[in-house]
């Protein structure tokens, strides 16, 4: 029997595949947004990268968008946690019997990150460029100021 093709591996594969989506949900699952610079979880199949870099006065959040336009994409901040998420229709055709071969499907992502420290809510500004994100936020500044507390 050596030599023979394998009828099933078609199959296999596609059972491989599984597993490897359901261990990659399972992995976001489990994650909380975690008090690091970790990102948190995620969703969606996983291509949108996402890079946090800390400059002296201000942290840049860079998340990669391919194929979504500004209007598909939401950024919200909440105390020291980034929400970037993002959803793309599947363009509808009449002649949808037409297409030999139909791969891009609505698609949608979900990311988060908790920054290490706190940041300007009023002080924050995002663009997207050539299917790159970017979000700028502005570091708070730390109360240099001290002062005398009387006791009572």
């Amino acid at each position: 029997m050596v030599g023979r093709p394998n009828p099933f591996r078609g199959l296999e594969e596609v059972f491989e595949r599984l597993n490897r989506q359901f261990e990659d949900a399972a992995r976001t699952w489990e994650s909380d947004v975690d008090t690091r610079v970790g990102f948190g979880w995620s969703v969606g199949d996983g291509s949108n990268g996402l890079d946090v870099a800390e400059y002296d006065e201000e942290f840049v959040v860079t998340v990669d968008v391919p194929g979504y336009e500004k209007e598909d994409i939401e950024v919200r901040l909440s105390g020291e946690t980034l929400h970037v998420a993002g959803e793309r229709e599947r363009e509808t055709d009449e002649e949808a019997d037409t297409y030999l071969r139909r791969e891009r499907t609505a698609r949608s992502f979900s990311r988060r990150v908790r920054l290490p420290d706190p940041v300007d809510a009023e002080d924050v500004s995002a663009s997207v460029d050539n299917g790159v994100l970017t979000v700028t936020l502005a570091k708070l500044e730390p109360a240099s100021a001290s002062r005398s507390i009387d006791i009572e």
